[in-house]
């Protein structure tokens, strides 16, 4: 926030009431003449009392379809014509300009001319246009000279606390830079059919639109303008009659259709304009009405362009969507960190969900416990609680795999010490191998393989030969794989002639 700061209008304090409202004779609208050209040179005046020759553009906005800023009518290209191109291409966050030209834009201000933004040099100086002819110019000098130059203009330079048009932005949530993160995921999101137009907010009130498509985003990417917010949204509807026949009775809307020539459009219309744009959007490929609040908006993800260097320096923000609320919390994530949370569902496929704090992450069945399970019902319930592991956070799939048996000590280093010993087991499987033997006695103990030629003197061909599933044999821990956690026995060699001496349950 800069320290001096100054309202200087047109306005004689001495004209005020008791309220601080104006009573006098001047019009709350630009003369066009010297008036609004004493404006002009006061503001250039602070500019060359604090040094500065360019200022940046910050949070520009045009006028909406259905609604301007002030009493004057809209001007094309925002009245900035011979300064940007009709379009306003360059008129972007960030944008540089000497500062003559950054005087148009005050004028253009002043007009009401449909556009508007603020200028600033960060923590140098800033010049805010407000309603009804009011400017507040700040700077880190206090600009005597140009406080005084005002005065002479016939202006009224009034120190004040600070802008009433200072940018705050204290919306929950951190903003979502359009990174390499950002740009994997909608690569996937198209490729999985879930995405397919990009909103390109390139000034506040205004949108473009792109087709995205195999191939086409980086092309799409390279005609964004810098520090503009993004949304990704699905694709339009392809039934542009139902489309239609959904429109609200009355209130604003947002018609979205793409025409013959693959072009994608735009506009905020009522119920006076809907018949008009009915028939505009009949021969349409496909359309989409969207509310305009943004808060009734429901785009998939949103971001906003870092600049080249890959900081963030666009104040602006955009609505969280839920995708963007995960995006942030998973920032807050980190593989290896424990975590505690609500076991939600148990999917008939094995993989367990747990709430980690509004965000569901996921337990595949090996990692829920170190010892053979069926089932995950085995090992936890829904609504229980358990602390896991966070073993990945893949902000691109937006996923994040836990492990329960990674905060478990693995019993089987343990078992591999117990080779040569002999035990009593039950038989729980038959394969043409061998026989599966649980060699705990325990519901979830480890169990190990008798291969076919362990089984039996001389060696069977078949494992029911020698053994039925539920037997209890004695076998011998002949050898243990920790890695690929296998155990090898052998009911042969466990009556062998040492086979008493090292028998054990």
């Amino acid at each position: 926030m800069l320290p001096y700061v100054y309202r200087v209008t047109k306005y004689d304090p001495a004209d005020r009431d008791e309220r601080g409202v104006y009573i006098g004779a001047q019009e709350s609208v630009s003369d066009h003449g010297p008036v609004e050209a004493a404006y002009l040179e006061a503001v250039g005046a602070f500019a060359e009392d604090t040094g500065v020759r360019q200022l940046s553009i910050r949070e520009p906005q045009v006028a909406p379809g259905f609604v301007h800023f002030g009493l004057e009518p809209a001007v094309e290209g925002g009245g900035l014509a011979g300064f940007f191109p009709p379009d306003l291409t360059g008129f972007y966050d960030g944008a540089l300009m000497p500062v003559p030209v950054g005087l148009e834009l005050v004028r253009a201000m002043l007009r009401d001319s449909g556009v508007w933004c603020r200028l600033e040099v960060e923590d140098a100086f800033a010049v805010h246009v407000g309603w009804d002819q009011y400017v507040y110019v700040g700077s880190n000098a206090p600009c005597e000279a140009a406080v005084a130059r005002t005065r002479e203009l016939g202006l009224f330079p009034e120190p004040v606390d600070v802008s009433p048009y200072e940018a705050v932005f204290d919306e929950p949530g951190e903003q979502r830079p359009a990174d390499d993160a950002f740009w994997a995921r909608v690569r996937r999101c198209v490729a999985m059919r879930e995405a397919a137009i990009l909103e390109e907010m390139h000034v506040d009130n205004a949108s473009r639109w792109h087709r995205l498509g195999d191939g086409s985003l980086e092309a799409v990417r390279a005609r964004l303008v810098p520090r503009a917010r993004l949304a990704i949204w699905p694709d339009l509807s392809t039934d542009v009659a139902a489309v239609l026949a959904g429109l609200p009775d009355e209130g604003l809307v947002e018609f979205v259709w793409e025409g013959q020539d693959g072009r994608i459009t735009s506009t905020v219309a009522d119920e006076t304009q809907f018949t008009a744009l009915a028939a505009q959007l009949s021969g349409a490929r496909a359309a989409a009405v969207l509310p305009v609040y943004v808060d009734e908006r429901s785009p998939l993800f949103t971001a906003v362009l870092p600049d080249s260097d890959g900081v963030l320096r666009a104040r602006w923000r955009t609505e969280p969507t839920p995708s963007d609320r995960d995006w942030a919390f998973l920032k807050t994530l980190r593989r290896g960190q424990t975590v505690t949370g609500i076991v939600t569902k148990i999917a008939s496929f094995g993989v367990t969900f747990v709430d980690i704090g509004g965000f569901t992450a996921m337990i595949n069945i090996p990692e829920l416990s170190w010892r053979p399970i069926n089932h995950p019902s085995d090992v936890v319930a829904v609504g229980q609680q358990i602390t896991a592991e966070i073993l990945d956070v893949d902000m691109v799939r937006e996923r994040v795999p836990l492990s329960l048996k990674a905060l478990q000590e693995d019993p089987m280093p343990q078992i591999a010490q117990q080779v040569g010993r002999i035990v009593t087991g039950e038989v729980t499987k038959l394969v043409p191998f061998g026989a599966f033997v649980r060699i705990e006695d325990r519901k979830d103990g480890f169990e190990g393989l008798v291969h076919n030629t362990e089984l039996a003197e001389p060696p069977v061909d078949r494992p029911e030969d020698a053994v039925q599933v539920g037997d209890r044999i004695i076998v011998k821990i002949i050898d243990v794989d920790p890695t690929r956690r296998r155990i090898a026995l052998s009911h042969t060699q466990a009556h062998g002639p040492r086979a008493q001496e090292n028998r054990g349950v």
